[in-house]
């Protein structure tokens, strides 16, 4: 299931960096993953310093 990132979100930007498969986009409030394009490899919930990306 592709990781979601939760309302924790500071919106700082490391996890689009990390994303090997471009999946992560700023969003209004905080940073979003495209479902569909996600490959699961948690490389984003690595580098978050809020620990918002979870596995959904």
């Amino acid at each position: 299931m592709a990781y979601v990132i939760s309302d924790d979100c500071i919106m700082c930007g490391a996890c689009e960096g990390e994303c090997p498969v471009s999946a992560i986009s700023a969003g209004d409030s905080k940073y979003v993953i495209d479902a569909d394009t996600c490959i699961e490899c948690g490389a984003c919930a690595g580098v978050c310093p809020v620990s918002a990306p979870n596995a959904g």
